[in-house]
């Protein structure tokens, strides 16, 4: 069976103008590094430009070497590859740079959540919402992470029968998703749940079309019937709706707690909604309904979409190393067992225990990390590295080009969580590998999503080996996430 992780480098049609330059573009007092000769529509017919997937763009720019510049239409565009380029965008210079245009169009569908608020609103939205992924709290949730795990695999040994196929990116993303539901609204993958991840699913479906339509935000405020934007407005018509009436009824349970002077809920939203800003004044130091209601978008997608993502592509490569699934099944066996010397779940308590599963992990997004790319745009005329930009600049970097550089990554296509160790990772720059972001923007939940992985993965390996169907097609879909195309077919086979 053939994976991208497995294919070998497709020969692109190279213009023969693009031939990397050895030296630093002069333009003015500006200073670009090589890239694209002509403006970018001008390679719509060549193999590595596809509106569909830019990782096939982002592949041949980095070719030219530390960063590639490029342009379409008016605007300045520079992919960046070197850690330390990134580290001064993401950290040292951050104040300079805002979110760029397509991580904005997500307000269209996320509103001003923490994935796409900049300057003060960013900030405030992330103190109120701080105490919500504190460490002591996000823990609490391990033992409702293996409760939901475990039933996944009881449903498996139900249903099961030699032979039988399942999806097993399906299988985790409603895995993940009841996960998220009772984390985040203590409550069961309700019609509501539903509604709102098929709500979500739509738009997401929709994403790359409002990308790339010029002036989405005006159109939609202006009512212009366009296609796309007609379905954009029903659905996220339904998902406000739906959203609004979940927060109200949480607002009213919480109402009445107080009142009789019980313990509000330990859910994220109960958090949210009790959560005030200490630096804040007046109404102003809380979420007000449509904050609340942008951050429970937020944290719903991004709490299912990424984890559900990651441990999809863990169980591709585990099928694919047998000498790996081996290693993570022998930790597994020795680490999950009781007094008796019987398999047990799994515990907060273990994750320390469980080093290699972890790794296997982060191996996992390394090669397929959910979050594949990130951008900027320059608030003023900046310089990076050697290279000095105009103010308006965009700059990108892409997880998924980065994480398999050669510099860092010996034979990078290589499934290898060796790659994790200790030692390993500290030999490594910050930014060679950074799935979930990295300075003041850094994922909030991102704690929450290790501690879901470890412990899902460590449950299902447990009891179960899955193993590929052959001749399957394995492609990449970077949509907002990186998901399997076409899913992930997979033959569950009982351990024990």
């Amino acid at each position: 069976m053939a994976s991208p992780a497995q294919q070998p480098a497709q020969e692109l049609a190279t213009p023969q103008a693009d031939t990397p330059p050895a030296t630093i573009l002069h333009r003015g007092k500006f200073r670009f590094p090589p890239g694209l000769r002509l403006n970018l529509p001008f390679y719509s017919f060549s193999k590595f430009f596809d509106p569909r997937n830019p990782i096939l763009l982002f592949e041949y720019l980095a070719k030219f070497g530390r960063a590639a510049h490029y342009r379409l239409l008016w605007h300045h565009i520079v992919l960046l590859t070197d850690p330390a380029d990134i580290r001064e965008v993401l950290v040292d210079k951050a104040h300079l740079f805002i979110k760029e245009r397509t991580q904005k169009r997500m307000r269209i569908l996320l509103g001003e959540g923490l994935i796409t608020a900049d300057g003060e609103t960013h900030k405030r939205h992330r103190r109120i919402a701080a105490p919500a992924f504190h460490r002591q709290r996000i823990q609490a949730y391990a033992s409702t992470i293996v409760e939901y795990a475990d039933q996944k695999s009881r449903e498996w040994s139900y249903q099961w029968r030699p032979g039988r196929q399942i999806d097993v990116a399906d299988e985790m993303m409603r895995l993940a998703l009841q996960i998220t539901a009772r984390t985040l609204f203590d409550t069961e993958v309700t019609p509501e749940i539903h509604a709102i991840n098929d709500e979500s699913n739509a738009v997401m479906d929709m994403y790359n079309s409002l990308v790339s339509l010029p002036r989405a935000e005006d159109l939609l405020r202006w009512r212009i019937p366009v296609p796309v934007l007609i379905r954009f407005r029903r659905s996220k018509k339904h998902l406000d709706q739906v959203v609004d009436q979940m927060i109200a009824a949480k607002q009213a349970e919480i109402a009445q707690a107080l009142r009789e002077g019980r313990q509000i809920g330990g859910d994220l939203l109960s958090m949210l909604i009790a959560a005030r800003d200490q630096e804040g004044t007046g109404g102003a130091n809380k979420l007000s309904p449509s904050e609340l209601r942008d951050e429970v978008l937020t944290i719903f997608l991004a709490g299912y979409e990424t984890v559900a993502n990651a441990l999809s592509w863990t169980w591709l490569l585990l099928g694919q190393n047998p000498h790996a699934e081996a290693r993570l099944h022998a930790e597994v066996d020795s680490v999950l067992l009781d007094q008796s010397g019987k398999p047990r779940l799994p515990t907060l308590e273990d994750l320390p225990q469980l080093p290699y599963t972890e790794m296997v992990i982060a191996e996992a997004m390394r090669l397929y990390p959910p979050a594949w790319a990130m951008g900027r745009q320059a608030t003023e005329d900046v310089e990076i590295g050697p290279y000095r930009l105009p103010k308006n600049s965009f700059v990108f970097f892409s997880q998924y080009i980065v994480h398999r550089d050669p510099r860092f990554y010996p034979d990078p296509e290589s499934f290898r969580p060796e790659r994790f160790t200790p030692e390993a990772k500290a030999s490594r720059p910050k930014f060679a590998y950074f799935p979930f972001g990295g300075g003041g923007r850094q994922c909030i939940g991102e704690s929450f999503a290790w501690m879901e992985a470890i412990l899902t993965l460590a449950t299902l390996a447990q009891r179960w080996r899955l193993t590929l169907v052959e001749n399957q097609t394995i492609a990449l879909q970077p949509k907002i996430t990186l998901r399997p195309k076409f899913g992930i077919q997979v033959t569950p086979q009982p351990r024990y």
